[in-house]
């Protein structure tokens, strides 16, 4: 069975509310939001009672070479529905984001995982390491630019 999902339009204009100048822009399946609010966004998601997002179901990153993507699915159990949070990532030397361990325990390999094969930090996050590779490992392997 399917879950519908709550429509990006819906999302930013909860978040245009609560979290001020964190949506840059929506579509029909997803809304996209500043990296650094991606913390106040993770917390207005999940306390908000009509949307109630409080299962993280993953976060992914995808290298688009101008810039990384975050992706975050998300689903409310009780109110039986889903949404998609996605936040570019500027810069090749430092990415960074604000990390969502805080509202959403999961987040914390998901969040190394990414740092350790996509090189983007997540700022705030308590144990920022790497996780699959070795600490002194050169690079991230997973990003388009690895040799």
């Amino acid at each position: 069975m399917t879950l519908p999902a709550v429509s990006g339009e819906t999302l930013a204009r909860r978040l245009r509310e609560a979290a001020p100048n964190s949506v840059v822009e929506w579509s029909e399946a997803a809304v996209w939001v500043e990296p650094g609010s991606l913390d106040s966004v993770a917390s207005v998601l999940h306390d908000d009672a009509e949307i109630d997002f409080k299962f993280l179901n993953s976060i992914s990153a995808i290298d688009f070479v101008e810039h990384f993507e975050l992706v975050y699915h998300l689903t409310s159990i009780s109110r039986r529905h889903t949404g998609v949070v996605r936040s570019r990532v500027y810069g090749r030397e430092e990415p960074t984001a604000a990390s969502v361990v805080g509202v959403w325990k999961g987040a914390d390999f998901q969040e190394r995982e990414i740092w350790d094969l996509m090189g983007v930090r997540f700022i705030g996050h308590p144990n920022m390491k790497r996780i699959m590779l070795w600490e002194g490992f050169d690079g991230h392997p997973l990003r388009k630019d690895f040799l």
